[in-house]
């Protein structure tokens, strides 16, 4: 049989279980965040309690959404994952708008993201692959030898994934299982070997918040102050914040995009979802509590580069964490970053199905894999390596993909009334008060998020927006073909 035939037959076939499914959650939540944004989240709420709070919110709201989608994953083992779900809850343009949303922005910045993660750390390592050495200054633009390693990146990981599901899943169990273990080490060995204990000093005042702004004088001098906080202005500080957990905490629902190649989906997807949910917000809760316990809150704030991770464990280990975290960082990341390529693509595969993505991106090739989706997101992913405004990009992904969250957990509530007769094998815990907990704590961060950072969080909505005219382009050529 010819290739081009095997394409238009073939259809997904179920290669992964249990144990790959979660190691999918997992590897795909687990990247740099948690190395890095505690800093960025510290300079926000300045005190011990707002942000280990500010984790445990993340935490929540995540495993929560997680253990939600388990209903509707069960309902709906399909390929496509939320693209479906919305589409059974609501009607074709939302989900083609979420479609056209992780296409644009949510899936594809966050591959961009990862992947110059994993170059900037690389550079500790091998300085000439660093953002300083510039290979290429078109004036509107500057390439570093750290984007060019990105986009490498990005390609060798997309050709991995074109040659079948199971060079894939050995990708993501090897680096999944190396970076668990790995950031399980750092956090007992923070806490046994730890030259110094802040503990009780960081934990005085803990939840008297404040906010540090920086101000710059006449001869260049940074000066931070620290400026108490509270009321409404706590929670838009605490929205700004969590942009950074929630950012580190995403990606969880990449395995519903795979339905269609899971062993038994409706118990596994929904298992993998809350036992892979479950660990990683475990683990980032406990690194958190160990940068609390090896670093005063100062340093913790100021961080070089906000790479608070090398910080606490130079603390520790003295010259050589650098050379650990680093590569820690570099496993995680490249781990992190297959996991999003592999799943990504099988949300395009639907919506070409559904004739609403380019045609070729709904056939798989002789390796029984959506070969042309996952290249279309390759090349986009490439491109926003070179943007370079990769904290701009999270916190349009944070807020777009947040709204999304919120509707497809809505979508639980709908669909039991329109279909209550479907077959559940597995129903949302703690329904309806968790779900409905879960809606209005992300509105909340939503709301806080347009509060504090408007720009770039408005823009996420216009480009989401952007959608409804090319749904209707794509109609009309449906129509004409």
């Amino acid at each position: 049989m010819s290739t081009t035939n095997t394409a238009e037959t073939s259809e997904f076939k179920p290669r992964l279980g249990a144990l790959d499914a979660t190691m999918i959650v997992a590897g795909g939540m687990i990247g740099s965040g948690i190395f890095i944004v505690s800093s960025e989240i510290t300079r926000y709420v300045g005190s011990a309690g707002w942000l280990i709070t500010a984790w445990l919110i993340t935490g929540f709201m995540t495993i929560t959404a997680a253990v939600s989608y388990g209903e509707l994953s069960a309902m709906y083992p399909k390929a496509g994952g939320q693209y479906v779900y919305l589409q059974k809850a609501y009607n074709p343009l939302v989900a083609f708008l979420f479609g056209w949303s992780f296409f644009s922005v949510i899936q594809t910045a966050t591959i961009a993201a990862v992947a110059v993660a994993f170059s900037k750390f690389t550079a500790y390592l091998i300085p000439s692959v660093g953002e300083s050495n510039i290979i290429a200054d078109l004036g509107f633009v500057q390439i570093s030898a750290a984007q060019i390693l990105a986009i490498c990146l990005i390609l060798f990981l997309t050709y991995t994934n074109t040659r079948g599901v199971k060079e894939g899943k050995i990708i993501q169990n090897t680096f999944t299982f190396t970076k668990l273990i790995s950031l399980f080490g750092l956090i007992v060995v923070g806490f046994l070997f730890a030259k110094n204990n802040y503990w009780d000093l960081n934990w005085t005042n803990a939840f008297a918040a404040k906010q540090n702004i920086a101000t710059t004088g006449l001869d260049g001098t940074v000066t931070n102050t620290w400026v108490p906080v509270g009321g409404t202005a706590l929670i838009g500080l605490m929205s700004a914040a969590m942009v950074g957990s929630i950012f580190s905490s995403d990606s969880w629902n990449n395995v519903t995009f795979i339905a269609g190649e899971i062993k038994n989906p409706q118990r596994n997807i929904g298992l993998s979802l809350f036992l892979g949910t479950s660990i990683v917000t475990l683990i980032y809760i406990s690194a958190n509590l160990m940068y609390l316990y090896v670093l005063p809150l100062n340093d913790m704030a100021f961080a070089e580069n906000d790479r608070v991770a090398i910080t606490a464990a130079n603390a520790v280990l003295g010259n050589i964490g650098t050379i650990v975290i680093a590569v820690m960082i570099m496993i995680s990341t490249f781990g992190c970053n297959n996991g999003l390529i592999l799943a990504g693509s099988r949300v395009y595969y639907t919506m070409a199905k559904d004739g609403l993505f380019f045609k070729k991106a709904g056939t798989l090739n002789k390796n029984e894999v959506p070969a042309y989706g996952l290249w279309i997101q390759a090349l986009v992913a490439s491109l926003l390596c070179l943007s370079g405004k990769y904290g701009d990009l999270l916190t349009m992904v944070s807020f777009i993909v947040v709204i999304f969250y919120v509707l497809t957990i809505i979508g639980i509530f709908i669909l039991r009334k329109k279909e209550p007769n479907l077959h559940r094998p597995y129903k949302a815990f703690g329904y309806p008060v968790l779900p409905a907990i879960y809606i209005v704590m992300a509105t909340v961060f939503c709301v806080g998020l347009v509060y504090t950072k408007p720009f770039y969080s408005l823009w996420g909505l216009v480009i989401t927006l952007m959608g409804i005219p090319l749904y209707y382009i794509a109609l009309r050529n449906q129509k004409a073909a």
